[in-house]
C-alpha cells in the first residue's frame, strides 16, 4: 500500500498526519485526531502504537493478544474511514462516531461505532464503545 496519502481519509501525506502521531501520541490534539491514527495503525498493523493508544483498562478486552490483533488487522483489506460525528464532550472526554470500511473474505464489511475517548497519561486514548 502506499502511505504517500494518509490512510485516514484526510487530504494529507502520511508524514505529516496520522505519521506524526505514530511517532509521538501526545500530539492527538483530538479524540478525532485519535481515532484516524489509530485508523491508520490498523491498516500499518501497528499493533504498537494500538496498544499505546488504548486505554489500560480496557485494551485487553477486545483481543486476547497482539498477535491475535496483527494476524486479523492484516486478514482484511482496509478500504476506508468515513468520520461522521466527533465531539469533545468534557476536557478529559469525548466522542468518534464513525464507520471502518474494509474486505474480509471477499465481503465488503464495515465497522460502526461511536467510541469512547478519555486522557490517561497526559494524551488521548480510546476507551471502546460509548
Amino acid at each position: 500500500m502506499d502511505f504517500n496519502k494518509c490512510p485516514c481519509g484526510k487530504n494529507e501525506l502520511y508524514k505529516d498526519c496520522c505519521g506524526i502521531i505514530h511517532n509521538n501520541v501526545r500530539l492527538a490534539k483530538t479524540p478525532e485526531d485519535l481515532m484516524r491514527s489509530r485508523y491508520t495503525a490498523f491498516v500499518m498493523a501497528d499493533i504498537e502504537f494500538l496498544m499505546q493508544s488504548w486505554h489500560s483498562k480496557t485494551k485487553d478486552s477486545s483481543f486476547k493478544s497482539k498477535k491475535n490483533l496483527f494476524t486479523w488487522s492484516k486478514s482484511v483489506t482496509w478500504v476506508k474511514l468515513d468520520v461522521l460525528n466527533s465531539s469533545i464532550k468534557t476536557p478529559y472526554t469525548g466522542e468518534v462516531e464513525f464507520k471502518a470500511f474494509f474486505y474480509e473474505n471477499g465481503s465488503l464489511e464495515y465497522i460502526h461505532e461511536n467510541s469512547l475517548f478519555t486522557i490517561e497519561n497526559k494524551h488521548w486514548v480510546y476507551v471502546g464503545e460509548a
